[in-house]
């Protein structure tokens, strides 16, 4: 760097790249920013809109709920004689109207509050919590706790507490009973909002909060860090959603939803701090990933200009050497096409040609030594590793270790094999390289591992591409195989049909999960190329794919009991096409 930057020209454009660089990069940051945290209110938005529906959804169907049952006890009489006993101003009272009002061959007497706790609280799956019945002065309560046991009171004042209608207790669905000399008897309905707005924790969202018409204020969840200030604010304004400063640090997105059968909004709240630690790590990346931009833009930029550089630096210096009489050319560079490239190219042609011969012949001789010193090292090198197996495999002959001299003489002849130039053989040639293989497994682990090919001699002649029938076993050694179990089995079976070749390739290992064996049946059946861990199972694929075109398939399922199976499926149509010669 400090060669461009002591000369003033690439200095100045220097300093002018760095500036504009930044000025992009902040603005990049700020917009990809600003989507992410629109997109995120977006999503807050729609949980918000999500849980209002389900809210109200539910407060529907309690109102229905509540609804059918008055249909009931105006169906059937002996249930509304007992509501109307159940307004008796004691307990005693009612009980003994119920006693006077029945006779002995009567059916067994219809209960109203085990009426109400039967068909209306248990089908409300306890959203409904209380249930009053009132004159024009008084009313009487049956009250469920949290386990559904009914609590009752009477000859309570229309006034009590017990009957105060807010957002924490819940929302009071009236329905009138029957018609009193002094007035009209009603029945109360209390549907609670702890257990209306409970479904609202399942969902995405910073803050809610209900409030009525009143403006009473009721935070839904455990969070109450919420001030009902904002909220009070957010019903204020016109706007269905919008901002709230609260400060310049830390605005506040809201949305509103009122109901339209039911005298409450709905309130749902996030800050912009949480949008941002929920998507630190989205934010982060895109930082990084900008900041790696930005990075990679002034490399560049400091590449060209330090190269300039040194272009006008090679000028100058070669026509120093040319007033010196010093003919011996520079260590070749690589031009550019511009003025200083074709400049730099002529005064070095003009150097070159002076002293060209004796520089030529030196160097095409150092290359030519260099050239042939690899060639002979690559000849050696597979050479000297054949004669090392093979004096490993002697010595364990002369040790009396036939077992380990076998499997030396294995790997050394699939070494062989795996080196050799040609890259289409025959099937039957594929199954001796996967066969070496797995003597060499089987070597590996004795009295663990055990194999079995069963391939019918019509598929040993059948063209294909070399070595993937052993990446799929040292898949299932990867993936399936366990050192613990006394039997591990890796079987290979061949046949054909009137149109088909047929390979399977079945292990007794462990399965794949559904989740994890539908995303590698994704891969496989994708037509283009994509990151992924299967690499050896999307290669064989690949590849096999390429040569056979479309007369080619592979299948991958779990077995019944165990292991996992590997279907391939070769046409005999695309196999008379397919030559050796010509693939």
């Amino acid at each position: 760097m400090n060669t461009f930057l002591r000369i003033k020209i690439y200095r100045s454009k220097f300093w002018t790249y760095v500036i504009f660089i930044l000025l992009i990069g902040l603005t990049l940051g700020a917009l990809t920013s600003a989507i992410v945290i629109n997109q995120s209110v977006g999503n807050a938005r729609i949980e918000a809109a999500n849980a209002f529906s389900r809210t109200e959804n539910n407060l529907q169907n309690d109102a229905d709920r509540i609804e059918a049952y008055m249909q009931r006890i105006y169906s059937n009489q002996d249930l509304m004689n007992d509501a109307s006993y159940f307004l008796s101003p004691t307990i005693d009272e009612y009980l003994t109207k119920r006693l006077k009002n029945s006779t002995f061959n009567q059916r067994p007497l219809i209960s109203f509050p085990e009426d109400v706790k039967t068909y209306l609280y248990n089908w409300a799956q306890g959203d409904i919590t209380q249930i009053s019945v009132h004159t024009v002065k008084q009313g009487n309560v049956i009250d469920f706790n949290s386990n559904g046991i009914p609590h009752f009171q009477f000859g309570l004042s229309n006034d009590d507490l017990m009957f105060t209608e807010n957002n924490q207790r819940g929302f009071v669905y009236r329905k009138k009973l029957l018609q009193l000399a002094e007035g009209s008897a009603e029945i109360r309905f209390q549907i609670s909002s702890e257990r209306i707005f409970s479904i609202v924790n399942n969902y995405q969202l910073g803050h809610a909060a209900a409030i009525n018409e009143s403006g009473e204020v009721y935070l839904i969840g455990n969070d109450n860090t919420m001030s009902e200030q904002i909220i009070q604010q957010a019903i204020a304004n016109k706007n269905t959603h919008g901002v709230i400063l609260k400060n310049w640090m830390s605005p506040i997105f809201y949305v509103t939803f009122p109901s339209t059968k039911f005298n409450y909004k709905f309130v749902s709240t996030i800050e912009l701090k949480v949008l941002v630690q929920q998507h630190a790590s989205t934010l982060i990346l895109l930082f990084l990933v900008i900041l790696t931009a930005m990075t990679c833009v002034l490399l560049l930029v400091v590449y060209n200009l330090r190269d300039d550089a040194r272009f006008l630096h090679r000028i100058i210096q070669s026509i120093k050497r040319v007033k010196t009489a010093n003919f011996t050319p520079n260590k070749p560079a690589r031009y550019r096409r511009n003025e200083y490239g074709m400049i730099a190219r002529e005064v070095d042609d003009m150097i070159h040609k002076l002293d060209k011969h004796i520089r030529n012949e030196y160097l095409l001789k150092l290359k030519q030594q260099e050239a042939e010193m690899k060639a002979l090292q690559h000849q050696i090198n597979p050479h000297f590793l054949y004669n090392t197996l093979e004096v490993i495999r002697s010595t364990a002959l002369v040790n009396q270790d036939a077992h380990t001299a076998d499997a030396i003489a294995t790997l050394g002849a699939l070494y062989r094999e795996m080196v050799k130039k040609e890259n289409i053989i025959s099937i039957g040639s594929e199954l001796e390289l996967l066969e070496k293989y797995l003597k060499i497994m089987e070597f590996k682990y004795p009295d663990h591992f055990y194999y079995q090919i069963d391939m019918e001699d019509s598929l040993l002649d059948v063209p294909t591409i070399k070595f993937w029938m052993q990446p799929l076993a040292e898949n299932f050694f990867i993936h399936g195989f366990d050192k613990e179990k006394e039997f591990n089995l890796f079987v290979v079976k061949g046949s054909e049909d009137e149109h088909y070749y047929r390979l399977e390739f079945i292990d007794n290992g462990v399965w794949i999960e559904e989740e994890r064996l539908a995303d590698i049946r994704r891969i496989l059946s994708s037509k283009h190329e994509i990151s992924t861990k299967s690499i050896g199972l999307y290669n064989v694929y690949a590849r096999l794919s390429f040569y056979y075109d479309e007369g080619f398939s592979m299948h991958i399922e779990n077995n019944d009991e165990a292991g996992v199976r590997i279907s391939v499926q070769i046409s005999k149509e695309v196999t008379r096409d397919v030559q050796t010669f010509n693939r």
